[in-house]
């Protein structure tokens, strides 16, 4: 499901029109970052939970020349599903 297809359902489901419910979902992402940017974590009981956590610098290889490269420290972005998310998939 790419964008405008989550677009859709969200305005199907709500009742909203397509524009209302791009507005509020572009409200989300953008807060939703925002938070994330500032350290905090966004938890949607029964959905999941969105957080940050470190990754540390370390070494890999170059898979064209095999020589050895740094690959530097930087911040990643984490995902956990909620319990009623995963047992609505299972």
């Amino acid at each position: 499901m790419n964008k405008a297809q989550l677009i859709d359902a969200i305005a199907g489901d709500s009742g909203l029109t397509k524009a209302d419910a791009k507005k509020a979902l572009d409200a989300f992402l953008k807060v939703t970052g925002d938070a994330l940017k500032g350290g905090d974590r966004v938890t949607l009981v029964g959905f999941g939970s969105f957080g940050v956590s470190e990754r540390s610098a370390r070494t890999g290889r170059n898979p064209q020349t095999g020589k050895e490269i740094t690959i530097p420290a930087k911040k990643v972005i984490k995902f956990k599903a909620g319990s009623e998310l995963t047992d609505s998939v299972n």
